[in-house]
């Protein structure tokens, strides 16, 4: 019987597939991007662990209660005088219009109501214009928020460290959580710094524009918001042309943000700061020596600390009518006393061939003369004298440019009898020269 061998089937040869050193390379690269991934985190996660074991405690902004300015009022409730470190006004959000809020919300932080305490588009755009701005030698731009202002303001150093700016942005997430907008939103407009001594932004209105915040316009609030970043750099005064063009970026910063119509932004932007700062001295007519002494006593009897932080509201029995019939009793009566007394000569002579405005302006003279004024002799004649009145001050300090001139007749100057050396009064004049020579100054009373 045949027995027939199976047919053994041929071998075939085992494919290669090239793709499998492609694979390794990819789990490699994946592996190493895995490690450097955890690494960084983990690198990130200390950095962030590292900082934030140090953090100041952001729930004392719940307790937070700012240096208020101390208020002194007469009888009948009106301002005297003002005693403060920092010349602020506390107001609750309640009370802040919309327009100053939406001035503020413009300038510094248009998406304050959208992101959590850290504006991620608004750090983009910063990081795009700062890198044009390197290439142009241009100023670097910021990306804060108002949560971190506030951070930055209330429990950080002003050090411009990386540590600091990883401190503020954990803190600003952190008091996000915690505390509500508009709770933010009042520490902020209540706390910062606006220039010429005013902090937060009622203080501001009332020494900017001796103004309510209800009062202020569209430009004023627009002003307003301008300064927090740098006061100094858009001085009302001292450069007035930034500070306007600052405040025009804000207008159509409004304009734009749908705060304003653009019709109201022209108007607002053609309008000069009219700015007009108010007095630190007393409100009241005669009433600088009752208000020291009313500090004199406060201090005694709170402290330094509450005199000029504590917010103290002082009714006095001060009587405004009274005052001015007391001072003006006062007055007559040194007269009276200065007349019987003599001519004791001018208070000092300037040279008078130029501008005489300009010396004039700088003689001391005391504050509390009213309604003497203080005048320079121009010309004098045997039956008259002519002066010139010290120029007024702008709001910037600066004197006026008018010039005020008046007439003396001698019958004004018959009382001026000279001091003889015995101490006796002489002649009455009969010339106006022969007490009065050009350049001498004097008070008159016009």
């Amino acid at each position: 019987m045949d027995i027939t061998a199976p047919i053994k089937p041929p071998e075939q040869k085992r494919r290669r597939w090239r793709g499998g050193f492609f694979l390794r390379f990819l789990g490699f690269l994946f592996a190493v991007g895995m490690i450097l991934f955890v690494a960084a985190a983990a690198g990130v996660g200390f950095i962030l662990w590292n900082v934030s074991k140090d953090l100041p405690d952001y729930e004392v902004l719940a307790k937070y209660e700012p240096p208020v300015m101390t208020r002194i009022h007469a009888n009948d409730g009106r301002l005297i005088a003002e005693f403060a470190k920092e010349r602020r006004i506390y107001v609750p959000i309640e009370a802040i219009p919309q327009r100053v809020i939406h001035a503020f919300l413009s300038a510094e932080d248009k998406n304050f109501y959208q992101h959590g305490g850290l504006d991620i588009q608004g750090i983009m755009r910063a990081v795009v214009t700062n890198l044009n701005n390197i290439r142009n030698n241009r100023r670097l731009v910021g990306a804060s928020t108002i949560t971190q202002q506030v951070a930055k303001n209330f429990l950080l150093t002003r050090d411009q460290t990386l540590d600091r700016k990883l401190k503020e942005a954990i803190l600003a997430i952190r008091i996000e959580r915690s505390f509500t907008k508009d709770q933010i939103l009042e520490l902020y407009l209540n706390e910062i710094y606006l220039g010429l001594g005013a902090y937060g932004v009622a203080a501001a209105a009332l020494i900017y524009w001796d103004k309510s915040l209800n009062e202020l316009t569209l430009e004023d609030a627009a002003y307003l918001a301008a300064l927090p970043k740098a006061p100094n750099n858009y001085h009302p005064f001292r450069r007035t042309e930034r500070a306007i063009e600052r405040r025009n970026w804000v207008i159509d910063q409004m304009v734009e943000n749908g705060y304003a119509t653009r019709e109201e932004a022209e108007v607002a932007k053609a309008k000069p700061l009219n700015v007009h700062p108010r007095s630190t001295g007393a409100q009241i007519f005669a009433a600088e020596f009752f208000a020291e002494e009313v500090r004199r006593i406060l201090y005694d009897r709170f402290g330094e600390e509450k005199l000029y932080g504590g917010g103290l509201s002082v009714r006095t029995t001060l009587d405004p009518r009274l005052q001015r019939i007391a001072r003006k009793a006062l007055v007559d009566g040194l007269v009276a006393y200065d007349r019987r007394h003599g001519w004791r000569g001018p208070v000092t002579s300037i040279d008078i061939s130029g501008d005489w405005g300009v010396p004039l302006g700088k003689v001391k003279v005391p504050v509390d003369i009213e309604p003497w004024r203080t005048a320079v002799v121009l010309a004098v004649e045997k039956k008259s004298a002519t002066i010139g009145l010290r120029p007024g001050r702008e709001p910037s300090g600066a004197l006026k440019k008018d010039r005020v001139t008046g007439t003396i007749p001698l019958a004004e100057v018959k009382w001026a009898r000279p001091v003889n050396r015995n101490g006796r009064l002489g002649a009455r004049p009969r010339a106006v020269s022969d007490i009065l020579s050009p350049g001498d100054v004097i008070f008159v009373e016009p």
